[in-house]
């Protein structure tokens, strides 16, 4: 008899928890979603409707001409122009920085975390001490020492620029993911006459591929979103990155919020379809390497 009170009882408990869950949820939704949904409308609003006292916040009319003069300007001085080109600049450096540090910090990684040598632990101390290092304290030498090169306003130069502190992060990352795996690999390989490249290549990377994909991932973001080096070291369309394209377009007088719009969705585009594709792997990446056999 008193299971069958008790059931209804936590029938609704678990009701209330239910509806106090989607609750959440959807205002945590609408807090995210909603600034996309603003901008994307803003970017197909005429500017009639942009500045009509009270906004609209649904636009009577629509218009992707934005959108389309994107892809089909030719004009240096337009911004959709500058967009393009600085949209394919930031594609070339992050996908090459991303590529780099992935190589060069996973064989340094894989160093630290299998290796024993004398100073291992003041060197690794020493990278992340690089790492932790705030740009305004490294931007004046850099930039002399690009100003005398000759080496400002260049992608390749940016993208040794934006190694120096990724790959820093991609050590300190991989290491833990190298550190986990158990040593009976380590050793079985060592039994069969690998040498120790070719255990990293062969054993080592793809057991912790999911977190080399994950760490990659976050290595491309933070290449695709770097701004303050950007601007200090690029002054033209030759090496000038989306972040700082999409800051120009605020202008001494004016402010073309359709176009900043545009640039806004066009530019999180492609990381949420990097995202996407790799979804799993972030998930993995995260999970793995948590407990050490």
């Amino acid at each position: 008899m008193t299971e069958r009170r008790l059931k209804p009882h936590m029938s609704r408990s678990k009701l209330h928890k239910r509806i106090i869950e989607y609750f959440f949820s959807v205002i945590l939704a609408i807090g995210v979603l909603a600034p996309v949904l603003w901008m994307f409308l803003t970017s197909i609003m005429y500017p009639k409707d942009l500045t009509a006292h009270p906004l609209n916040l649904i636009p009577s009319e629509v218009t992707f001409s934005r959108y389309a003069e994107v892809f089909a300007s030719n004009t240096t001085s337009d911004p959709a122009y500058i967009f393009r080109v600085a949209l394919k600049n930031s594609c070339i450096i992050a996908v090459f920085v991303t590529l780099l540090s992935l190589v060069i910090g996973t064989i340094a990684a894989y160093g630290f975390a299998r290796l024993r040598f004398r100073g291992r632990g003041v060197l690794m101390m020493l990278v992340l001490f690089t790492y932790m290092l705030p740009p305004a304290a490294l931007v004046i030498p850099l930039y002399r020492i690009y100003n005398s090169l000759g080496l400002l306003d260049k992608k390749w130069p940016m993208v040794i620029l934006y190694l120096s502190f990724i790959i820093p992060f991609i050590i300190w990352v991989m290491q833990g993911f190298f550190g986990s795996i158990s040593n009976s690999y380590e050793e079985a390989a060592q039994i069969d006459g690998a040498t120790r490249l070719q255990t990293l290549i062969y054993i080592f990377f793809p057991i912790a591929r999911p977190g080399a994909i994950a760490t990659g991932i976050l290595a491309f973001l933070m290449s695709w979103d770097e701004f303050f080096y950007s601007l200090i070291f690029t002054s033209s369309l030759n090496a000038k990155t989306m972040p700082v394209a999409i800051a120009e377009f605020n202008g001494k007088f004016t402010i073309d919020y359709g176009m900043i719009s545009v640039a806004g969705i066009l530019g999180s585009l492609i990381p949420v379809l990097v995202t996407l594709i790799f979804q799993k792997y972030i998930v993995m990446g995260m999970t793995t390497g948590g407990v050490k056999e």
